[in-house]
């Protein structure tokens, strides 16, 4: 390949960037799609929610599947694989007039689509790219999504608005399809495919042959980690646990959190509007705290983040007894700026305490776990309101699942492990 006059990670952070933002909205659309199916069709909200929660199911299946084939076939396969079940779901959901019918487009085809070209397959091999910059680069890729919302979420609710879902959703199928089929044929799998190092350094300068290991527990990173190895560790069930409780919390609210605005009085429009300003402040918020995790540590970024969430639930349960639009913002911001930083750590995590040839299948297996977190927060919360009338019990679960989570990954404790570029002065001290 010939050499660029900067470094091509950029370019995978920048793909990235593209098929989040177009990618992870065209699945979190569903959310807007969400309200005028139950109109159109009269069906249960458990059952509805349930073909997104189905989706996560089979993303959940497919997961660990996912890593084997990224460390077979790197990540042009699998991004172009996730491109075309995408495209397929979101153009034959239109044909939808039964339950099942949505279980099988939104659910297998969007589900399946979305593991590809969302945060657990972008997270399988952007890593590789950084070390010293590893959170911030996966902040700014990750922000697309971000971006995507601001943009996207808008014109689709106009377009839902203006000439129904089905039109919606036909028009998401045709960008995906126009837009991230060509570009992520600029993937690599890592810097040295292409005769790089991490981070751009030079293969021939002193300054990494002088680099100082990030290591701070030699024999666990010495370790040729294998899934059976992994899984026979209590930090991978740490890990899992704390995925798990993440994935729920961020789904829970998502899905339904459009539909409760309206509930409570605020507009289609408003609500829409709510969903994509969620994102926009997740721009700031994972570019930032992806930067800050590389200073201060994953632990306190994952923390920060849960207690985005926890706030978040607990002032949407304020917002059913005083609607306004202040304690709107007030959600918006710990939702976006604070929660969504879990995305830009979520493949260092994994990465700095199961580093290795076999990264993509034990990442795919822990994802797995989590993504059932992502099933299972939607149904519940579903089926929670479908039986008691309201959301009061199923957000005071989110808030406490939020708190559960933080305190997972500080017992995983990838900081024992491998070492942030902040913290790597109070190694070099100790050594």
């Amino acid at each position: 390949m010939r050499r660029l006059p900067f470094y091509y990670g950029w370019v995978i952070v920048a793909v990235t960037f593209v098929t989040m933002g177009i990618g992870v909205n065209a699945r979190t659309s569903f959310s807007l799609l969400f309200s005028p199916i139950i109109d159109e069709f009269g069906w249960e909200r458990g059952v509805t929610a349930g073909a997104f929660s189905f989706g996560f199911l089979i993303s959940a299946v497919l997961s660990p599947l996912l890593g084997k084939l990224m460390d077979r076939t790197g990540p042009r396969t699998v991004m172009e694989l996730g491109v075309i079940l995408m495209g397929a779901g979101l153009l034959l959901a239109p044909l939808t007039t039964q339950p099942w019918h949505l279980y099988v487009t939104i659910g297998v085809l969007v589900g399946s689509g979305s593991v590809c070209l969302g945060y657990s397959g972008q997270s399988l091999y952007l890593p590789n790219w950084f070390v010293r910059r590893r959170g911030l680069a996966v902040g700014i890729a990750f922000a697309g999504v971000g971006l995507g919302s601001i943009t996207l979420l808008p014109v689709v609710q106009l377009v839902i608005d203006q000439a129904g879902w089905r039109s919606a959703s036909t028009m998401m199928g045709i960008l995906l399809l126009a837009v991230l089929a060509p570009l992520n044929l600029l993937l690599r799998k890592r810097p040295e495919d292409i005769g790089l190092r991490p981070d751009g350094d030079d293969a021939a300068g002193p300054a990494v042959a002088a680099a100082p290991s990030n290591i701070v527990d030699p024999a666990w990173a010495a370790v040729d980690w294998t899934l059976g190895r992994a899984l026979r560790t209590a930090r991978f069930w740490w890990l899992a646990l704390g995925y798990f409780c993440g994935l729920y919390v961020w789904y829970a609210v998502q899905v339904h959190q459009t539909k409760y605005l309206v509930e409570i009085g605020f507009t289609a429009t408003s609500a829409a509007w709510a969903l994509g300003l969620v994102s926009l402040f997740g721009i700031p918020g994972q570019i930032a705290l992806g930067h800050l995790s590389d200073r201060i540590g994953r632990e306190w970024i994952w923390t920060i983040s849960c207690l985005g969430f926890a706030i978040c639930f607990a002032v949407l349960i304020m917002l059913q007894s005083t609607p306004t639009l202040l304690l709107v913002y007030v959600m918006v911001i710990v939702q976006g700026f604070l929660g969504y930083g879990l995305t830009s750590i979520m493949g260092a995590v994994v990465a700095e305490i199961f580093q290795g040839r076999n990264f993509g299948t034990i990442f795919g297996t822990v994802m797995f776990v989590a993504l059932v977190g992502g099933a299972a927060g939607p149904w519940i919360t579903g089926i929670l309101h479908d039986i008691y009338g309201d959301y009061a019990l199923a957000f005071w679960i989110g808030m406490a699942l939020s708190l559960l989570s933080a305190l997972a990954i500080w017992f995983a404790a990838p900081r024992k492990v491998r070492a942030v570029a902040g913290r790597m002065a109070l190694i070099s001290k100790a050594a």
